[in-house]
């Protein structure tokens, strides 16, 4: 078991190190913003004698993770512990507006991401350092680490011109970067240009994933429930993009996917038939209680990962779409509705960041050959965030 010390407990620590005393915060959190203890950065700052807490702000899904559906916005508010202002950032703006900047001098980011390109806080992150920049604060990122681990890298990069609120930058699927890494990076290399601050993890290893340390963990959002469910969530998020069931509705989204028309047993064998790395594709039926076909039996399978070294959640996730396709053709349809307001581009495009994984898809293009089509971009990709790296350590030490 590896013992870490977060980002958030090094800044309480000696908070004087990091802000000055008469120094006004904001602090962008959720309920996963938590201490070793599981106690609760807000109350954890605002009782801190040294800490001037001002405003709270939170993502997607609430400051307390209670909005439960995936596109639904949140309101403004206050906090019913410490009065302060709490400032939706999945509302009518995405963006500190101007006069909430005005309360503050610094604004501190501490949210569990999950290591996977469409998970929102990341964006919220990039969102909220633009408007640092813009209005001349400073940004301070408390770090955490990527729970599914910091080396794997899978997936095309996202392309020039679809860009979204779940992909902003040319990153792969599965990033395999801390929140404080992605933050250098998208300072840097993408050109935000605030002033930012990383306040490093001590002692993670970046070949761990977060349950193999004594790192707590709370589900950053309704549908993240454990570790297990952010290991396939870079593969089987593709199925958002589809009339198909990702398994919202159930004790375990993203491990399970199906449909009423969906034979499980031939559905399983189908995929299983592929021998991807470390997955077994249980067949089973499952019945959502909200959401897609909600309240309806759903053929299907459970995606068990026997050895999350060897997994490939990218290349799974493909192959699930892909079958989809082969085996239900006719059945089969990509989402209709809009994803994350994107109403004039095809859902699944915009997960994809790219509308040539669907084209290939919809050719049937082998699994091999969708693969292939994205090594030059991961390689790239590699080389391109080791200049950002905080933290060492690999699968041999």
């Amino acid at each position: 078991m590896h013992h870490i010390v977060l980002g958030l407990e090094r800044f309480l620590d000696a908070p004087g190190s990091w802000v000055g005393a008469a120094e006004r915060l904001g602090l962008i959190c959720n309920q996963a913003s938590v201490d070793h203890r599981y106690r609760y950065a807000p109350d954890l700052f605002f009782d801190h004698p040294d800490v001037g807490l001002s405003a709270l702000f939170g993502p997607q899904h609430g400051i307390r993770g209670d909005v439960q559906d995936n596109m639904i916005e949140t309101g403004h508010g206050r906090d019913p512990r410490t009065g302060l202002p709490v400032y939706s950032l999945y509302s009518e703006t995405r963006e500190p507006t101007s006069s909430m900047m005005e309360e503050i001098d610094v604004l501190v980011f501490d949210l569990q991401d999950i290591g996977g390109r469409v998970y929102t806080f990341i964006y919220t992150m990039a969102n909220a350092m633009r408007a640092c920049a813009r209005h001349g604060k400073r940004f301070i990122v408390l770090d955490r680490p990527n729970p599914i681990n910091g080396i794997d890298v899978e997936g095309n990069l996202l392309e020039e011109g679809h860009e979204s609120f779940v992909g902003q930058f040319p990153i792969p699927m599965r990033h395999g970067l801390t929140a404080g890494e992605l933050a250098k990076m998208f300072n840097v290399r993408f050109g935000i240009g605030c002033d930012l601050t990383v306040v490093a993890l001590e002692g993670w290893d970046r070949s761990v994933f977060l349950d193999e340390t004594d790192a707590p963990w709370v589900l950053p959002s309704p549908n993240m429930p454990t570790v297990d469910t952010a290991t396939v969530f870079p593969g089987t998020v593709f199925v958002e993009g589809t009339e198909v069931s990702e398994g919202r509705g159930t004790t375990r989204p993203f491990e399970l996917v199906g449909a009423p028309y969906i034979e499980p047993e031939s559905f399983a064998e189908h995929l299983n038939r592929f021998e991807l790395p470390g997955v077994y594709f249980r067949a089973t039926v499952f019945i959502p209680g909200f959401q897609k076909f909600g309240g309806r039996a759903c053929g299907g399978v459970f995606l068990h990962v026997t050895d999350r070294q060897m997994f490939q959640p990218v290349k799974t996730g493909i192959a699930v779409i892909k079958s989809l396709i082969d085996l239900y053709g006719d059945a089969f349809e990509w989402k209709r509705t809009a994803y994350e307001y994107e109403f004039e581009r095809n859902a699944f495009d915009v997960i994809a960041g790219s509308k040539k994984l669907r084209e290939m898809l919809e050719k049937g293009s082998s699994l091999d050959e969708i693969g292939n089509s994205w090594e030059d971009g991961e390689r790239n990709f590699r080389n391109d965030r080791s200049g950002f790296l905080l933290y060492g350590g690999d699968r041999k030490s």
